[in-house]
């Protein structure tokens, strides 16, 4: 769990350092539609992804406090279905925004 939370943490980086250089470059959200819905997009994205993150940390320490019990069990099945949920979102918000983009 603690190697998925560091790659969340990465791409939750790489994703501020992308908003960072965007705004430098003058592209913020109110210059376009496009560019409105990419941050809201990409930045509610990053903000469940920073949520399960803290997930992540709240049940490790549980864990090894109290060990699988059936409670932490069942928490490790919410969490892994939310965590892949994510997953599933970051295949559409990629294809739509990036891909479609590079299209254009």
């Amino acid at each position: 769990m603690l190697i998925t939370a560091a790659f969340g943490i990465a791409f939750v980086g790489f994703e501020l350092y992308e908003f960072a250089h965007l705004i430098h470059e003058g592209a913020t959200p109110q210059r376009s539609a496009f560019l409105s819905s990419f941050f809201t997009l990409v930045g509610t994205h990053g903000l469940h992804v920073s949520f399960g993150i803290v997930w992540i940390f709240t049940l490790t320490i549980q864990i090894a406090k109290n060990g699988l019990i059936e409670a932490n069990r069942r928490r490790l099945m919410c969490l892994s279905m939310f965590w892949h949920f994510l997953d599933v979102v970051w295949i559409g918000v990629f294809t739509f925004v990036y891909l479609m983009g590079m299209l254009r």
